[in-house]
């Protein structure tokens, strides 16, 4: 039942604690939004906000009724029959009606609210006009303008104090209770409002019991169709008194409460964060915690992951033969360029692995990679899965959110590129030598050193020959061949065969470098790409997620 009924004692409605927690709802709602919701609801959700901190910075427990309707619907001579004197001025001459008039029961002021209601027409009901005003104490009447007047300002007078009124009483006729203007213009756009609204049909004397009964059954229906589902509807004479003390008493029932002002207000939170709303999805897309596969691949192709990973297969197998190679051959390694030196991603493995602060160190706080930019194949897969990630996450969203979504999805300039290539620099490409490096190189270094004892020890003996000493010391042999011979032989065809075994196992060990280091270029790679595309994405959706969950609040 609604609470204007009669025998209510009291409106039931929110809380002042409660309309301002649904009031800052809406308020953070439209800070968070921002451009993404529609202007015009925001403009009328903040005039809203900004009504709710004002009406209940109001001091006193007054409400604010206002008798609205056509013109010659009575609501003058209404208004004077509730109030029991000739306040307002009733006439033929329309429009009668220019200024709203207010009458006040009680003793509380009413200054502050009749100034923020723009009400200059004031008249205060004591006892002697009305035998009942005790039971109205609070109560602040008003008689508005015909919101149908020919004259533009009236109008616009009607319009703002319905604005700001705590309970709305249309004002009707017999003649005019179906008009559209009353029901498509002010009914249906306050229908959030049903439990502070009242519907009047004057004038009702004119009309027989039954066809009285009639019009009151028809306003109803009206009524209804408007969305104010439990419509109250009063038959009214203000020449007759037919229905006055009936009204005056649901008035007394809205004062009794002092809940009308906040059930008013509440309506108009719950009525524009609806209207917010429509700029909001009902759910959100549920985007992964990591960036996609496709993704990854699509970005570790532009950051020239596949050169990188070939650079360390190359890398790999120069300082393979660097430490395991022919000790009289292996210093023309020097004179070749590197092949991640040349990329300024020099690796930090090898013989130097026990120096403190690398090239790569100072590198990657000071500069950049010198890998080569991105093809324009590249850039169109990199275009492609962003796109892709944008567009399934914007999915259902409003055209505003999803717009934003796709913005997110796609940096603008050069920041993806930069942020690849400080993820391919920052990477570390440290890795331990393998054990076989240090074994092959001990061998070579004996068997390097056998062949020059062998090669000093043939010198030597050919010296004695030389000086026809070769018979005071005889050379030692095994079997036929001089072991001098044997030692310079041997050692050289070892380290040659040496040599040839660590080639072939840098071949096996250079691509699983390679891969190892792949998987760590692409961790990198997903990383950036969760911080640079996917983050973006995730921060605008939980914006619209909060955004939603504030207006749900709000029009609770």
């Amino acid at each position: 039942m609604s609470a204007l009924r009669r025998g209510k004692a009291r409106v039931q409605g929110v809380s002042a604690d409660e309309l301002m927690s649904r009031s800052r709802a809406l308020a953070e709602a439209l800070d968070a939004g921002g451009a993404e919701l529609d202007p015009r609801a925001v403009a009328e959700a903040r005039q809203v906000t900004a009504k709710v901190d004002e009406r209940l910075g109001i001091t006193g427990g007054h409400t604010v009724v206002a008798l609205a309707g056509a013109t010659g619907s009575g609501k003058s001579s209404l208004f004077n029959a509730l109030v029991g004197a000739e306040v307002a001025a009733p006439g033929v001459r329309r429009p009668t009606t220019s200024t709203p008039t207010a009458a006040i029961w009680g003793s509380e002021p009413a200054g502050d609210l009749l100034t923020w209601l723009g009400v200059g027409a004031r008249h205060f009901v004591t006892e002697g006009d009305d035998a009942v005003a005790g039971t109205l104490d609070g109560l602040v009447l008003l008689d508005l303008p015909d919101f149908d007047s020919r004259e533009a300002s009236h109008r616009a007078e009607a319009e703002r104090v319905l604005a700001l009124a705590d309970v709305f009483v249309w004002v009707t006729d017999p003649q005019k209770y179906a008009d559209a203007r009353l029901h498509d213009d002010y009914v249906q756009r306050l229908r959030a409002h049903e439990a502070v609204m009242i519907a009047v049909l004057n004038h009702a004397d004119r009309l027989s019991e039954a066809d009285r009964k009639q019009c009151l059954a028809d306003l109803s229906r009206l009524l209804k169709a408007d969305g104010v589902a439990k419509a109250q509807v009063l038959a009214t004479s203000a020449r007759t008194g037919l229905g006055v003390d009936e009204l005056r008493q649901r008035l007394a029932n809205v004062v009794a409460g002092a809940a009308a002002a906040r059930t008013r207000l509440a309506g108009d939170v719950r009525t524009v964060a609806a209207e917010v709303r429509k700029s909001v999805a009902d759910e959100e897309y549920d985007l992964p915690s990591r960036a996609t596969p496709v993704l990854v691949d699509a970005l570790a192709r532009a950051a020239g992951v596949s050169t990188v990973v070939t650079a360390v297969d190359r890398d790999y197998r120069a300082s393979a033969v660097e430490a395991a190679g022919w000790p009289f051959t292996r210093w023309v390694q020097s004179f070749r360029p590197k092949p991640l030196r040349r990329l300024r991603l020099e690796p930090r493995i090898g013989p130097r692995t026990e120096i403190t602060i690398s090239e790569g160190d100072v590198r990657a706080v000071l500069g950049r990679s010198s890998l080569p930019p991105p093809t324009p194949t590249a850039r169109a897969a990199v275009d492609l899965a962003t796109r892709q990630v944008g567009e399934a996450a914007a999915a259902g969203l409003p055209m505003r959110w999803a717009n934003v979504v796709t913005d997110a999805a796609t940096p603008p300039g050069d920041t993806i590129a930069d942020k690849l290539d400080q993820a391919v620099v920052n990477t570390s490409l440290r890795a331990r030598s393998p054990l076989w490096w240090g074994v092959a190189s001990f061998f070579q270094a004996v068997f390097a050193l056998v062949a020059v004892v062998g090669v000093v020890w043939l010198l030597g003996l050919f010296l004695l020959g030389f000086l026809q000493l070769d018979q005071v010391i005889a050379t030692p042999t095994w079997g036929p061949l001089p072991i001098p011979l044997l030692m310079l032989v041997g050692g050289l065809l070892a380290g040659i065969i040496l040599a040839g075994l660590s080639r072939f196992l840098a071949s096996i060990g250079g691509p699983r470098r390679a891969r190892m280091m792949e998987r760590r270029l692409r961790d990198s790679i997903e990383v950036t790409a969760t911080e640079t595309v996917m983050d973006p994405i995730r921060r605008v959706l939980e914006r619209h997620r909060r955004v939603r969950e504030l207006l749900d609040e709000a029009a609770r």
